[in-house]
């Protein structure tokens, strides 16, 4: 009788507000299969959220692990804030535990941002990660170790408006690209002097709009890159301490 470990194959996934996004990946964090997405489903509520993603999950059939990135606040793989989709539905729910149940492995859900931070830093120093589209993620890592997530998006950044009302998807289109650019420039500025990273990465759908110059420790990367921060989640030698199997919880 063999006590070989099967290989670590994660279904990691990507909740966006406007796709859900997914592949399989190796302990490595490379690609094993094609991305594939679909829309995300409207309203964006719990049920209708899981039905997508088995429905997305049956195009993968190699996997034992699933990671999960969540627009909102997720602590133990139960989402308590999920404001880019149904907000209010989402509260306290376990997607870790549902996924488990309905996909068959172990599931680990963590937000976004992090899940992305995971995927792109470089392990040394003070890192920051942000992610433009619907919304505004963050995500703050210190020697590639997460940090307690911020949701820095739902903060006042002006006397009416959020950090996501302020740069998301719904400024660019009614501020329009060269405002949303000095918006963009404020908050990088506010950011820099709040954090004093080492580095910063800015991924998301609207970071390929910025025009304006960076600074030399700032880089764009991919949702291409953050996703494979999903095998992170089951390879790291401590695991994050917002993340669980959410199996243990009761």
């Amino acid at each position: 009788m063999s006590n070989t470990t099967p290989q670590l194959k994660v279904l990691s996934i990507d909740i966006g507000g406007s796709h859900i996004k997914a592949t399989v990946l190796d302990k490595d964090g490379a690609l094993l299969t094609d991305y594939s997405k679909v829309e995300t489903p409207q309203p964006a509520n719990p049920e209708n959220v899981v039905k997508t993603i088995k429905k997305l999950a049956k195009q993968f059939s190699d996997y034992n692990k699933i990671s999960v990135g969540f627009p909102g606040y997720v602590r133990d793989s139960i989402v308590k804030t999920a404001p880019n989709l149904d907000n209010a539905a989402w509260e306290n729910f376990n997607l870790g535990e549902k996924l488990e149940e309905v996909l068959g492995h172990p599931a680990r859900v963590v937000n976004d941002a992090d899940m992305q931070g995971l995927g792109v830093v470089s392990g040394k120093g003070l890192e920051l990660v942000l992610t433009l589209g619907t919304g505004f993620g963050t995500a703050v890592l210190l020697d590639g170790k997460l940090l307690p997530h911020l949701e820095i998006g739902q903060s006042p950044i002006t006397r009416h408006n959020s950090y996501d009302n302020y740069i998301g998807d719904k400024a660019f289109e009614t501020e329009g690209k060269k405002k949303w650019n000095i918006r963009m420039e404020k908050v990088l500025n506010i950011l820099k002097t709040l954090f004093n990273y080492d580095y910063l990465y800015v991924g998301g759908g609207n970071a390929r709009e910025l025009t304006f110059k960076l600074d030399k420790n700032v880089k764009l990367v991919t949702n291409q890159d953050g996703i494979k921060g999903g095998a992170r989640l089951w390879t790291t030698d401590e695991t994050p301490a917002s993340v669980v199997p959410s199996s243990t919880i009761k």
